[in-house]
Order: C-alpha cells, then sequence, then structure tokens
C-alpha cells in the first residue's frame, strides 16, 4: 500500500510540473513501468470502493423504521434538554393520539423493568375506534387487580403526568400512601374527584414552563384562558404536556366513564399496593421460571440490577454469594416482596441505624433484623436476612456495614432512571456464561 501511495505521488508531481494530463506525461521508461505496476492495485482499490458504495447505499435502503424512529427520538431529545424522566417516557411511549405520546400498559411495566423498549416498526397512531375499545376493556376500580396493566397489554393509554405518578407509587412505603392521597384531597373531604386529580397535570405543566422560562410561578393567566385544569395545557412540542383529548386509563379506572365517580382512599390503597405486587410479581417470575422460589443468587441479581457498580464489582458481589451458600433454600415471593417492601423504608432504616450505632458501627444480623420490624412492622425471613448478609458482609466476621448497604439500595429506587451499559452486550454475555458455570460447578 505504501508503494502505491508513493507512485501516485510522483505521478502526481511530474503531471503537475509538465501541466498536463498524467497520460501525457509518462514518456519515461520509468514512469510507464510504474504506471504499469500501479494499474492492478488501482483495479483493486476501485473495486473496493464500487463495493463499499454498494453496500452503504443497500443499507440505507434497507435500514428498518425502528432505528429511524430511534434516532428520530434521539433528535427530539437533543433539541430540548430533557429529564431522564421524559427521554424514558419518549423512548418506552408506542402509541400517539392528537400529537401526544402515550403509553401502553405493557410499555409502563417494560420501563421499569427492561433496559429497552420492544423491538417495534413505528409509534403507532391511535384512531377514535381505537380508543373506544380501550375505554370498553378498562376495568373499573372497585374490580381492579396485581394484574390489571399484564391483562390490559397494549389495550390502554398512560400520559406522561400519569407515568410520573406511577412511579412515585413504586418507591412509596405504606406509610406514605395517606400523604400521597392527601396531597389530591386538596378540599379535605376524604375523597378526589376527576377535576382534583388532573390538578397534579397542571402543576407538571407549570414545572415544565418554569424550567424552561416560559413563565414564573404566581404569573397570572392571561385573561380570557380557563384556570380549570381540564381546559389548561402547555404545549412542549414534545408530545408530553398536553391537555388530554381523550381519557387515559387510570382516569376511567378512578373515575369511570362518565368521569363521575369519586376516588376514596380505600380504593386508592388498594390500587397501590395492587401495583407495586404486580411489577414486584414481574421481576421475581422473570428468574422464578415457573417455579415456587428464585436462588439465591437470582435474588443477589435482581437487587444488583439496577445499581451503578461496575462490571468488576458486579461479580465481585455474586462471587462472595456463591463462596459462601453451600446449599441452596431458595427465596420464595412473600420473602422477596416483604424485603423490596422494606426498601421502600429505606429512608427510616437509615435514620434508625444512625441513631443505633452514633459511630457507624457495622451490626448483627440479630440487630437488621430487630430494626428493619421496627421501621416496617413485619419480619424478614431469617434465612432472607443471612443471604443479604453473604451479599453484602465484606469480609464474612457477620457484621454489615450497613452504610454501603443502604448505598447501593438506593441505587435500586432509582429504577427506569439510568444507563444500562454495565451489563450489555460481549461483556454481559461474558460475565453471565461465567457466572452460570460457577453456579453449575
Amino acid at each position: 500500500m505504501a508503494a502505491v501511495t508513493t507512485t501516485l505521488v510522483r505521478l502526481f508531481r511530474h503531471s503537475a510540473g509538465c501541466r498536463l494530463t498524467p497520460t501525457r506525461c509518462l514518456t519515461t521508461s520509468t514512469l510507464r513501468g510504474h504506471w504499469k505496476a500501479l494499474r492492478p492495485s488501482l483495479a483493486i482499490i476501485l473495486s473496493a470502493g464500487a463495493t463499499f458504495f454498494a453496500a452503504k447505499t443497500y443499507h440505507e435502503l434497507t435500514t428498518v423504521h425502528a432505528l429511524k424512529q430511534r434516532r428520530k427520538d434521539e433528535e427530539l431529545a437533543k433539541a430540548v434538554k430533557l429529564t431522564s424522566r421524559e427521554r424514558r417516557f419518549i423512548k418506552f411511549s408506542s402509541v400517539e393520539y392528537n400529537s401526544q405520546l402515550y403509553m401502553t400498559p405493557q410499555d409502563f411495566l417494560d420501563s421499569v423493568v427492561e433496559s429497552e423498549p420492544r423491538p417495534r416498526l413505528k409509534r403507532r397512531v391511535l384512531t377514535e375506534k381505537e380508543l373506544e375499545a380501550f375505554r370498553s376493556s378498562t376495568p373499573p376500580l372497585k374490580k381492579g387487580s396485581s394484574h390489571m396493566f399484564r391483562n390490559l397489554r397494549d389495550k390502554g393509554i398512560i400520559s406522561y403526568t400519569e407515568y410520573l405518578f406511577l412511579l412515585s407509587i413504586l418507591t412509596k412505603p405504606k406509610t406514605g400512601f395517606r400523604i400521597a392521597f392527601n396531597m389530591f384531597d386538596t378540599d379535605g373531604n376524604e375523597r378526589v374527584d376527576k377535576t382534583e386529580f388532573l390538578v397534579m397535570e397542571n402543576i407538571f405543566s407549570h414545572t415544565w414552563r418554569d424550567k424552561r422560562g416560559l413563565g414564573a410561578d404566581g404569573e397570572e393567566e392571561p385573561e380570557g384562558v380557563s384556570k380549570n385544569p381540564l381546559d389548561q395545557f402547555v404545549d412542549d412540542e414534545q408530545g408530553l404536556q398536553r391537555r388530554h383529548a381523550v381519557d387515559t386509563t387510570l382516569l376511567l379506572h378512578f373515575f369511570g366513564r362518565k368521569g363521575s365517580d369519586d376516588l376514596q382512599y380505600e380504593g386508592f390503597q388498594k390500587f397501590m399496593e395492587n401495583l407495586q405486587t404486580e411489577v414486584l410479581e414481574l421481576e421475581f417470575h422473570e428468574f422464578s421460571k415457573g417455579l415456587n422460589t428464585i436462588s439465591e443468587v437470582d435474588f443477589a441479581r435482581i437487587l444488583l440490577r439496577y445499581t451503578y457498580l461496575s462490571a468488576d464489582q458486579y461479580d465481585m458481589y455474586l462471587d462472595r454469594l456463591l463462596d459462601r451458600i453451600k446449599l441452596e433454600q431458595g427465596i420464595s415471593f412473600n420473602e422477596f416482596k416483604v424485603f423490596c417492601q422494606f426498601l421502600n423504608n429505606l429512608e427510616d432504616f437509615s435514620i434508625a441505624m444512625r441513631m443505633y450505632t452514633l459511630a457507624d458501627h457495622p451490626i448483627s444480623q440479630d440487630e437488621f433484623h430487630r430494626a428493619v420490624k421496627l421501621c416496617t412492622g413485619t419480619s424478614l425471613s431469617r434465612h432472607l436476612v443471612h443471604t443479604v448478609f453473604q451479599i453484602f458482609d465484606e469480609d464474612g466476621d457477620g457484621q454489615l456495614s450497613y452504610r454501603e448497604f443502604i448505598a447501593i439500595m438506593k441505587d435500586r429506587l432509582h429504577r427506569g432512571f439510568k444507563s444500562y451499559t454495565k451489563n450489555e452486550g460481549w461483556d454481559a454475555f461474558k460475565s453471565c456464561v461465567k457466572q452460570e458455570m460457577k453456579y453449575v460447578m
């Protein structure tokens, strides 16, 4: 290749000096020899260039719409500085209506347990007929269950502000259910109507306006603009903050098809419990493969999958557990659920630990068990506590540095708002094979 380049340079210089074409300047036997030697190489280069151009053209012609849609979404995100929640909502929303993006119930579940949305050709534009079918398939609040989102799948729509509301539910302890309900109950009559619930969306819209410099808190609305949250909207050109042109699945579920039902605390509490259970069941069954229990290693994988740990740190925790757990007993769904409910009380646990140890001393399994009981009112099984210590007890002395444990577990509460590059691609495959081989051996 170097010889070809050198010859080309010589030919160029010679032709430039003669002010003639390269062919007319090849008068010496030396240059004729170089030119003859160069022709096969030039033929190869030209052939390779033509092949590359043809392949590139074919690739562009056969690119699937999913890639074009993803690029469009990325360009959309770059146009305005979006938050991680906004980017994730745009990424996973698979339908739109009246230029507003919506998630389906299945999209929402995917967004909290998966790193990437399901493959799709393009975002589906809903018709009036499809929306009417959604209205018919949405169950009333009294018929809600921990399978509602999975049963509805793609037969429903969830707006961006409702997406934020649902995410907040997943990390709320039971003691926070009443506080959340009271935030909606603006008139204090122990019931929430449709207008009160939509106030939340109006607040989010104003937050968006303030963040982008479109208005300040306390600014009066122009004359003629309705103050009813049903009529107000902000067009952010992202399809996130518009007023709903139709009732969403949550509005239909909470307030009925006519929108005249009231939402009482008992129904609101049951909805929150059902949603938390549904997401936890989805995670658990992903690893249980139809069995009643998951392995201790799979339990560790679930706990660590949303953390900021590097690949080496991630492997270190699993290796530690594999070395210490000699007899597999398994973790039941009820044990897993109680532990995840404890994680929603992590802030209270952290405060209790700081008051108890004062000097940040490590804690024993008995102390950990007692602190969880005081914070949540429920007890973790001794086996689960033992498993947690085998994962996080660094030197195996039976004492847990609760500060490290809390820091890592707080990452889990950020589900859906971080990149998942830690366990992707070839490195992820090698890591998975490595761990599975250890587990088998």
